[in-house]
């Protein structure tokens, strides 16, 4: 039961400029999101990484590129097209302002399970392909790397938070509940008989304790009655 580490890249001038950008290509990480990256990766520094995989977006791939280059080893960036960011469309390009004024902006907040976008993708197939990625590839982990293994995603906000509604046991109706930042860190482990949330939209913790642990403490996945210490 590898752990996974869900990165939100960096923010972009689209981010600042509450442009949706989508699938736009070019849209890269701007002084800010370069050093929000730069500091995840430093935050990273301290867990050895079995592979980084990224949306194939440039955006997401210079904040995995960050995160495996500030590992001690040689640790490979993989393109991973199943966390892709939302296909919107239409919407793609246009301002979060405008977007608001849209009738399909109340059916987004209030029931995305329901929302296709306009010449775009649904959030539900949105979903749907970025859990089974995570889980492959978390199950390929445990493969090659075992048990113990610690790898890292670098995806988009609203792909993220499919994942963790996914984790968290919510109907993807609710997961506008969740709240992911550009450049935060969240950590889910699937476990023996269920995924544990161990970080959402972290965004400056101690990371150390996700260490693999020593061989002879093998985890189980099991929740410690009373909370545990």
């Amino acid at each position: 039961m590898p752990t996974l580490i869900l990165v939100r890249h960096g923010r972009t001038a689209a981010n600042a400029d509450g442009v949706l950008a989508g699938r736009t290509r070019g849209v890269s990480l701007d002084d800010v999101g370069r050093e929000q990256a730069r500091a995840t990766a430093q935050r990273l520094s301290v867990v050895p990484l079995a592979v980084v995989v990224s949306s194939p977006l440039m955006r997401t791939m210079q904040t995995a590129r960050e995160i495996a280059d500030a590992q001690k080893g040689d640790v490979p960036v993989r393109r991973e097209p199943g966390i892709v960011e939302c296909g919107y469309g239409r919407w793609t390009g246009k301002k979060i302002a405008d977007l608001a004024r849209e009738p399909l902006w109340a059916t987004v907040q209030q029931q995305p399970s329901a929302v296709v976008f306009p010449g775009g993708e649904g959030l539900a197939d949105v979903s749907a392909r970025a859990i089974e990625a995570v889980r492959r590839i978390d199950r390929r982990v445990e493969r090659r790397h075992g048990p113990r293994a610690v790898w890292a995603a670098a995806s988009h906000g609203d792909v993220i938070k499919a994942v963790l509604a996914d984790a968290l046991g919510l109907h993807l109706d609710q997961f506008q509940r969740i709240v992911v930042s550009p450049g935060s860190v969240s950590v889910v482990t699937y476990g023996t008989h269920r995924p544990t949330v161990r970080h959402v939209n972290d965004l400056g913790s101690d990371l150390s304790h996700l260490v693999p642990e020593p061989e002879g403490d093998r985890p189980t996945g099991d929740a410690p009655v009373g909370g545990g210490a």
